[in-house]
């Protein structure tokens, strides 16, 4: 499972070179943007970029081809999704710290958690659908929710203020561990998802 992690490594050492320039680029000239959209950016890159690369050079007909089975195939990917992800933050973080780009671990925190919940939704997505249908389903999920998600809050705001006052009650720090949990769980069911839809995929 160890060679499978590996091989986003191998096969994006073009694609990794961009990286660092990149967000040397948003330390040096974009001063005024959020650090946790850099650690994001950072921390979606490598893993989503893997998968549009087995999709577009057809990785998974080989993969299944060799003594690997399909759940530790699955197993590979979320696992080496979540290291690279680490990696890739710190990474971040140190050239952020070296042209003196302000930024706390909880803005790191918060792009790690944004990551699991992106990969928990688009995982099985890359697994059920092809490439460029991803694209096409991302541009629409997003049109729909800037003009569906407003006026829902709006709802929840005027109607449900019982709960609403509730979240705003809590402390910082429980706001945190229970957007953690969320996304740790929901990363965790999209684990099983994409096994169930891996398992019965005809390559």
């Amino acid at each position: 499972m160890f060679n499978l992690i590996k091989k986003d490594v191998f096969i994006q050492k073009t694609q990794i070179g961009f990286l660092v320039p990149l967000i040397m680029i948003f330390a040096i000239f974009i001063k005024d943007i959020h650090p946790s959209f850099i650690f994001l950016m950072a921390a979606v890159f490598i893993p989503l970029n893997a998968y549009i690369f087995d999709q577009q050079s057809k990785t998974n007909i080989f993969l299944n081809s060799l003594p690997y089975t399909r759940k530790e195939i699955v197993a590979a990917r979320y696992i080496g999704a979540i290291v690279y992800m680490i990696l890739s933050v710190i990474l971040a973080g140190v050239i952020l710290y070296v042209f003196q780009f302000d930024y706390t671990m909880r803005d790191m925190a918060i792009a790690a958690g944004l990551f699991c919940l992106i990969a928990a939704f688009a995982f099985p997505l890359f697994y059920f659908l092809k490439a460029e249908y991803i694209f096409i389903a991302a541009f629409i999920g997003f049109i729909a929710s800037t003009i569906i998600l407003p006026p829902v809050f709006r709802f929840l705001a005027d109607h449900l203020t019982t709960i609403t006052d509730f979240i705003t009650s809590l402390s910082t720090s429980i706001l945190y561990l229970s957007g953690a949990v969320i996304a740790i769980g929901l990363y965790l069911i999209s684990w099983v998802v994409s096994q169930f839809i891996y398992q019965r995929k005809v390559f």
